[in-house]
């Protein structure tokens, strides 16, 4: 299934217009509902001879009560719906958090070192390496032993991935990766944005079914009468319009997205198996998907089964032997015994030490068939180009590409992660190493700027710090070009984690340690971008917005300024980079461009040309994309150096592109 990110994006902003058209509907039930009880209650007290003699004075004050009881029920639900989206406005930690998963910390000695982990760690590294996203939380449901998982956050620099116990217990790596491969396609189509959302406006509805069971409790226990018992009743009914109207916005909005899911992990996983197994041990394990935890209600629509047992009315995901077969159509339901017997015969499984997951007890020559699986796929795994190899683009494999990464890009993955050293991927996970890591990728080769860098650095922290970047920066110097970028990305789980000083006092040093020798390289340009994006959106996930509204042509200045920066750079000849800025803008705006112009402070003209470019509509940025593709390859030779760039000007109009691009010329 061919899949457009852009497209998608405009698919989840109307899904958002479509739950805010249901929640108002929601809304407007609700209050008419309780108005009308409100009204019987009026009448009955009027009739027993405790409402007002006169007529019109009953009358009026019939109206007034139920002015001020709409405006009080509309009062608790938007304050209610208010105050939740706040609650929620640091990103998705806190929803993992709120459920009580634990953090995967390799700074914590009870994770480090335990293989189930390292797997799972390891899993989520490759798939954001491939996506081109920073990596995110990683979090454990540690009590629960259904097969489960989901995805909050924002954007993808404030994501947080968790799983069930069950899934680490249950799943081989395979099977893993199915499902947190599932789970980063709603990362990068919106749907986890949107996810959040529906968290937040679901809370302001059915915060009136737990107003209406609290006073049915109450009434219950009252002794003024039974006219009291029955207001309690009839407002705990009032409040389960609340329920309905919330399973059925997240019944909407939730199933057909599942199915894109499905197929998204199964084009970036290049196999079926993973995810398949993963659906099939669900349907055939007595663990299932439904979780233990009774407060479950709110996250339903996120997760990647069944987490709750909705009937079919306000199930939130396609049924299960449907989803099965759209990915395996040949699948037979009787499988499912099957798969039970064979799952209670295993013997218990164990981990290798690549996180890779390996029977123990097995056969010989299982085990030999095992480990040449296991060689198969390493030896699958892309080599990385070279320095100076030249990278064959074209826009419309390159639009494809975004967010939507594939086989290619999977194996590049897997050889950029497991190609760097297991130490320093090691310091990139914990508190106190991972900012030294960005600052060793900043090190200048010339011996006099490196000191005054490391200088900056015992300055701003302490000669620990110095000592611990100088540490790293041996390590980090023979990285590949297409290696430092990734494990900047790897850090994000951990940088993003520390408190708002700290990282703005972070980003601080780190532009000090980038303009240490008067000028600033495209490569540093690089690294900076994208981590201060990234923090930028992490400090504030809520407000950060992956696509905007502004169209292309109040844009045209900005436009031209960055496609001149990208001409210039690929190209040493004025008329050469004059042709490919026409090229470029050619495709974003045939009529009306600016004509081209040498662009003199470039770093500082695309530090205010890209903000507002990332505020431009999701079909905008599919044209800009286009085109700058059309200009870097304007000349037919594309560097590594050059892919990197288009990769970091994506990423900061949230559009994120895989690391390898193509194939290698």
């Amino acid at each position: 299934m061919a899949m457009n990110f852009f497209a998608e994006q405009d698919r989840a902003r109307g899904h958002t217009r479509r739950m805010l058209l249901l929640f108002v509907l929601a809304v407007v039930c609700i209050v008419g509902a309780i108005d009308l009880v409100v009204t019987v209650v009026l009448n009955v007290a009027a009739n027993n001879g405790h409402g007002p003699r006169h007529a019109w004075f009953e009358m009026a004050s019939h109206r007034n009560a139920l002015l001020l009881c709409s405006l009080g029920v509309l009062a608790v639900i938007l304050l209610s719906t208010m105050y939740r989206v706040s609650s929620l406005r640091t990103g998705g930690g806190v929803v993992a958090r709120q459920l009580g998963a634990r953090l995967v910390d390799l700074d914590d000695p009870e994770f480090r070192g335990k293989p189930e982990y390292k797997r799972l760690l390891n899993v989520v590294e490759e798939i954001a390496i491939a996506s081109g996203v920073p990596m995110p939380e990683v979090y454990v449901l540690e009590e629960e032993t259904a097969i489960n998982a989901f995805a909050a956050g924002y954007t993808p620099s404030d994501a947080a991935v968790t799983v069930t116990r069950g899934c680490l217990d249950t799943l081989d790596r395979e099977e893993l990766q199915g499902v947190i491969a599932h789970e980063f396609s709603h990362v990068l189509n919106g749907d986890m944005r949107l996810n959040i959302r529906l968290m937040g406006v679901l809370f302001g509805i059915l915060v009136i079914g737990i107003i209406g069971r609290k006073m049915a409790e109450w009434s219950g226990r009252g002794r003024d009468g039974a006219w009291q018992v029955a207001v309690g009743i009839a407002i705990l009914i009032v409040g389960s319009i609340g329920l309905f109207f919330g399973r059925l916005i997240k019944a909407g909005i939730s199933r057909q997205r599942e199915f894109l899911a499905d197929a998204s992990a199964v084009q970036f996983t290049r196999q079926s198996r993973g995810i398949g197994g993963a659906l099939k041990k669900i349907g055939g394990l007595p663990v299932g998907s439904k979780l233990a935890s009774g407060e479950t209600e709110e996250v339903a629509h996120m997760l990647f089964g069944d987490g709750v047992g909705y009937s079919s009315m306000f199930a939130t995901h396609p049924p299960l032997l449907a989803r099965i077969k759209a990915i395996d159509p040949t699948f037979n339901q009787q499988e499912f015994v099957e798969i039970a017997r064979n799952f209670q015969s295993q013997p218990a499984q164990g981990f290798d030490d690549d996180g890779g997951h390996v029977a123990m007890g097995m056969a010989g020559g299982a085990v030999a068939a095992a480990a040449a699986a296991a060689q198969a796929t390493a030896t699958s795994r892309a080599a990385l180009p070279k320095q100076n190899a030249q990278i064959s683009l074209t826009p419309k494999k390159v639009i494809s590409q975004v967010a939507h990464p594939g086989t290619d890009d999977y194996k590049t993955a897997a050889t950029i992660s497991t190609s760097i050293s297991e130490r320093l991927r090691t310091f990139a996970y914990m508190a106190e190493r991972a900012p030294q890591v960005i600052y060793a990728l900043t090190l200048d080769d010339d011996p006099a700027v490196r000191e005054k860098q490391l200088q900056i650095v015992a300055k701003a922290h302490d000669a620990a710090t110095r000592a611990g970047v100088e540490e790293i920066a041996g390590e980090v110097r023979g990285l590949h070009a297409m290696q430092r970028l990734p494990l900047a990305q790897l850090t994000f789980a951990c940088l993003r984690r520390r408190p708002r000083p700290q990282l703005q006092g972070f980003l601080v040093v780190l532009n000090q340690l980038i303009q240490a020798d008067g000028r600033v390289q495209l490569t540093e340009y690089c690294l900076a971008r994208l981590i201060s994006v990234q923090v930028v959106d992490a400090l504030d996930p809520s407000k950060s917005k992956p696509t905007g509204s502004l169209k292309l042509t109040s844009c045209a200045n900005e436009l031209a300024d960055v496609f001149a920066i990208v001409a210039e750079y690929g190209n040493d000849d004025s008329a050469d980079a004059q042709r490919a800025y026409l090229l470029g803008m050619h495709e974003v705006m045939p009529d009306g461009m600016r004509e081209y112009a040498e662009c003199k402070e470039w770093s500082i003209a695309l530090d205010r040309a890209l903000p507002k470019l990332n505020a431009v509509t999701a079909p905008g940025k599919e044209l800009i994309v286009r085109g700058l593709t059309r200009a870097i390859g304007a000349d037919g030779k594309v560097s590594v150096t050059e892919a990197e760039l288009l990769r970091v000007i994506c990423a900061t109009l949230h559009c994120p592109l895989p690391p390898q691009l193509e194939q290698v010329a």
